[in-house]
């Protein structure tokens, strides 16, 4: 169960970061609203994690998965560029967060 809060935890940290993007100082409420609340939800889905989650694997998991869902957000709805170098260093990503996994069972 753990595992699993600690995934939605990392998509909560895409849903911080994409928000930072529009809050414009945090003068923009909707979007600082949202931040707060997918920064509370990823942090506190974080802490809970590592209590039974070794804290540097639960970390670099959860810094992991917001970091390829940020880039892919902003590949997607953003334009940001996605090329075949950056593609190549994603997999690696995901294929180290998959490797904390297997290591931490």
């Amino acid at each position: 169960m753990a595992w699993i809060l600690l995934i939605i935890g990392g998509l909560f940290e895409v849903g911080f970061t994409t928000s930072l993007r529009f809050v414009e100082g945090f003068r923009n409420i909707p979007w600082t609203i949202a931040f707060l609340v997918s920064v509370t939800l990823s942090m506190g889905l974080l802490e809970y994690s590592a209590r039974t989650i070794p804290m540097g694997t639960a970390y670099a998991v959860w810094g992991g998965i917001g970091a390829l869902g940020t880039v892919l957000v902003g590949a997607i709805w953003f334009g940001e560029p996605l090329g075949s170098i950056r593609i190549l260093l994603l997999l690696g990503l995901i294929g180290c967060i998959v490797g904390l996994r297997l290591v931490s069972a």
